[in-house]
């Protein structure tokens, strides 16, 4: 057999023998995920508070070290 031909007959085989990894389907609007909602935000208002403690923190230290305070 010719390159061309194991060529051709390989990329037949794969497209037979194999699926998407994906699925395809559209996203349903109408009833969203509360729970990966909630998740969202609340990991989200978490982030924000660990950040501004460690900025008070922070501003605390600057002020400490600099005798501001």
């Amino acid at each position: 057999m010719t390159f061309s031909r194991l060529l051709s007959r390989a990329t037949l085989v794969s497209k037979v023998g194999s699926r998407s990894a994906f699925t395809s389907s559209k996203p349903d609007f109408s009833n969203p995920n509360w729970f990966r909602v909630g998740l969202a935000f609340g990991s989200t208002a978490f982030i924000w508070g660990l950040l501004f403690k460690q900025h008070s923190t922070d501003l605390h230290e600057y002020k400490v070290r600099n005798g501001l305070e």
